[in-house]
């Protein structure tokens, strides 16, 4: 069975141009994963198809009323749906949970505009996922990331090998990669790439993936459980830096 997606947004060409293209339209065509995009006036208000309204206090902008997101989910959602509210003050989206979604059956992702949703939409979520610390005009982008993100790891979209070794897959930024030419602008392949020692290439592979994420996300080693070998590296790793800043 194929993973659905429905879309809850405001702008559906937003949503549908970008996934008709590249690697999510090749998923999408070959029938892994099916995508609705729903307009959110098609549940709107009164002649006009009201959306939105003043917030209650003042302030400036507009915010989503309820009735059209909660007709909306009504009309799509179903027993074994997983709703998703895109929102800044959500859970930060990570590969982990981009691995967890994958796995669900149906999708539901809510597109908030203006200044947000009625907060009583909240409750009616399973979920709120934010993709970064900023605001954006809309959902629709941050629906985009998840999207992209969680349908290259449906079992046959992409080469599974690529997903193995990418950066996050096992918490850990990505090693350094290289293509031809061997030298470029002064700068050549490391030697050890192209030595055919496959053992010394996976070890150095290891080495500068543990090297980029200390450099600039010793966040993800936190807590991460680590190999002996890891260990070790990351050890020789620590002593180098040290011993540049002396």
């Amino acid at each position: 069975m194929n993973l659905e997606i429905d879309v809850l947004t405001l702008f559906p060409d937003m949503i549908e141009a970008p996934l008709r293209l590249s690697t999510p339209g090749r998923i999408v065509e070959r029938g892994l994963v099916t995508i609705r995009v729903h307009d959110l006036r098609e549940w709107g208000i009164g002649r006009h198809r009201s959306v939105d309204d003043y917030p209650y206090g003042g302030g400036a902008g507009m915010v989503l009323r309820p009735e059209p997101i909660a007709a909306a989910l009504d009309a799509v959602r179903r027993a074994e749906s997983t709703v998703v509210l895109l929102d800044a003050a959500g859970e930060p989206f990570r590969q982990t949970r981009a691995g967890e979604l994958a796995s669900r059956p149906h999708l539901v992702l809510i597109c908030p505009r203006y200044e947000g949703v009625d907060e009583r939409i909240r409750s009616m979520a399973d979920l709120e996922l934010s993709i970064g610390d900023y605001v954006l005009t809309g959902g629709e982008l941050p629906a985009l990331v998840v999207i992209d993100a969680v349908i290259r790891l449906l079992p046959g979209a992409i080469d599974a090998a690529s997903t193995e070794e990418e950066s996050f897959a096992d918490g850990l930024l990505e090693y350094p990669q290289y293509t031809r030419p061997p030298a470029f602008r002064g700068e050549r392949v490391p030697p050890i790439l192209v030595s055919g020692d496959h053992g010394a290439v996976r070890r150095w592979r290891l080495r500068e993936s543990l090297r980029r994420t200390l450099d600039r996300r010793p966040d993800l080693l936190d807590g991460r459980p680590s190999s002996p070998e890891e260990e070790g590296l990351l050890a020789e790793l620590r002593s180098e830096a040290t011993a540049t800043t002396d």
